[in-house]
């Protein structure tokens, strides 16, 4: 558990040294990356076993709203592109997609529940930052994060030389909301 000197020296370090892929805040380092593709389904509770980690990190969970007569324009787009490939690998006498199939349906699902008003779409992004004394502590944190994600089959990248830019939006975010 990190004392109150270790929180204090990362929220006003004495000094901060950017790389590509790490901060050194003071004597921590700091490492950020995102979540970039979900499941087609993911059951509630699954970020449980990461904000339940006992060390210290940083969760930053953005929710944006989409236009949806943009999206049911992407929509259509991408809807005649699947359609036109199922019925390319049929003319070339393939066996059926159920992939293909799957999406063309969920397209066509969405696309209905949009146009009827009953579904919205939003754009999310999560980051994590975490911390921790040396950059062996931080990168067995990320790989546990990571395994952990993975398992899920919810995968993240690092958010190279992002690094800096996510550890003021962190701090300044958290001083507004006190």
């Amino acid at each position: 558990q990190p004392s109150e000197e270790s929180i204090s020296n990362i929220v006003a370090p004495a000094g901060i040294e950017a790389n590509a892929g790490y901060l050194k805040l003071g004597n921590y380092f700091a490492k950020t990356f995102f979540i970039f593709t979900y499941p087609r389904y993911i059951s509630s509770g699954w970020f449980s076993p990461i904000i339940n980690l006992a060390e210290m990190m940083d969760v930053a969970i953005f929710v944006h709203p989409m236009d949806t007569s943009l999206a049911l324009r992407n929509f259509q787009k991408k809807a005649a592109q699947v359609e036109a490939e199922i019925a390319e690998r049929e003319e070339k006498g393939l066996v059926r997609s159920p992939q293909l199939e799957t999406a063309y349906r969920d397209i066509e699902q969405l696309r209905d529940a949009l146009q009827q008003g009953t579904e919205k779409l939003f754009r999310v992004g999560i980051y994590i930052t975490i911390y921790g004394p040396g950059l062996d502590e931080l990168n067995k944190l990320e790989q546990t994060i990571v395994s952990t994600l993975e398992a899920k089959l919810v995968y993240v990248k690092p958010a190279l030389f992002r690094q800096l830019i996510r550890f003021w939006y962190f701090n300044l975010s958290h001083r507004d909301s006190n």
